[in-house]
């Protein structure tokens, strides 16, 4: 099983990224997947989740109106599009694959760094 996180990087307050997710191992179509992330000297917060039925989605507060969570069955990729990116959104982003048996994996994250 695997989970790979990729599009992460430097960007200024104001930009936007597209983080993407690519899964292997598991049958993804039937796993929901989200986005959190970790500031330092902060907690892990959920950012956005794709349920596997249908496309329902849910943001945390801070997401909602600047992130698009979506997901592609056929490539197994889940992505996160960041607008607007701001400083505190500075975080190591990660993904999670949650069965509905509740196995879960999570990716090693990526950097995201919001800065001038």
């Amino acid at each position: 099983v695997q989970l790979v996180e990729s599009g992460g990087g430097l960007v200024q307050p104001g930009g936007s990224l597209r983080l993407s997710c690519t899964a292997s191992g598991f049958a993804f179509s039937t796993y929901s997947m989200s986005w959190y992330r970790q500031a330092p000297g902060k907690e892990h917060e959920l950012v956005a989740v794709a349920r596997s039925a249908g496309d329902s989605v849910v943001y945390a507060n801070a997401a909602k109106g600047r992130f698009t969570i979506s997901r592609d069955n056929a490539k197994n990729t889940v992505y996160l599009r960041m607008n607007s990116l701001k400083s505190e959104d500075t975080a190591v982003y990660y993904c999670k694959a949650l069965s509905p048996t509740a196995t879960t994996y999570w990716g090693q994250g990526t950097q995201v760094t919001v800065s001038s």
